[in-house]
């Protein structure tokens, strides 16, 4: 008899949010984008939906950095290098958007969709009153998303489009970048050895799946930023 093989914890994660998993993948615009076949005014409310969440990214990991705990010290250094690593990427959604033919300081006025909203929302509420190591959940799915599906949709957005390399930054290095990024990452996770941790970890992906496969189908109903959600 072959002896057990005992699974890493990522690998654990990514088994119990396979549902999940494919909840966001199945968007419906995600899907048209992997054929070719999306409009340049569904690709930049996407770039501007991203824009919303990934603003807050530095904020978030240092809210939960000054939240851990003594014995997660070590982990202080990584969350250092990850916001070092992520510093100004919203700059670069702002740069494609007007590349591609929006309009960045609209988007830079603008409030987030109720779908966005609520995932950021989400984020904060665990860096802030949850077991703060849960936030790697949402860098499990949102690094994940980019490694499975950003340089692949950004091929096909840029080839139906017919847009200028300068409008695909934030998709190309994105889905460039992160595949180190979830390398370290799943260095990370497999430290987490109490199982408060990664059950922390796996409800925040768990929702995270969720609400940011609600922002993609919310983008089916909109395919602009709306004039209700601009700032006045």
């Amino acid at each position: 008899m072959q002896p057990a093989v005992s699974l890493k914890f990522h690998e654990v994660l990514a088994a119990r949010t396979a549902a999940g998993r494919d909840y966001l993948t199945s968007a419906p615009i995600i899907r048209r984008a992997l054929a070719g076949h999306i409009q340049c005014d569904e690709y930049i409310a996407f770039l501007t939906q991203a824009f919303h969440h990934v603003r807050h990214t530095v904020p978030l990991m240092m809210a939960a950095g000054s939240r851990l705990p003594a014995r997660l010290g070590w982990l202080r250094k990584e969350i250092i290098h990850y916001t070092e690593e992520e510093e100004g990427h919203e700059q670069w959604i702002l740069n494609d958007i007007e590349a591609a033919g929006g309009d960045a300081s609209t988007v830079a006025r603008s409030l987030p969709s109720i779908a966005t909203d609520a995932m950021v929302a989400y984020a904060y509420d665990t860096a802030a009153r949850r077991n703060p190591v849960g936030f790697f959940g949402m860098v499990f799915v949102l690094e994940g998303a980019s490694v499975a599906l950003a340089c692949a949709a950004a091929d096909r957005i840029q080839a139906s489009l017919q847009l200028p390399n300068r409008a695909m930054t934030y998709l190309r290095s994105h889905g460039q970048l992160d595949q180190q990024h979830v390398q370290d990452l799943y260095e990370i996770l497999n430290r987490f050895d109490e199982e408060q941790d990664r059950t922390a970890v796996e409800r925040c992906a768990q929702a995270m799946f969720r609400l940011y496969g609600n922002v993609f189908r919310e983008l089916e109903e909109r395919t602009a930023v709306p004039t209700a959600w601009r700032a006045v």
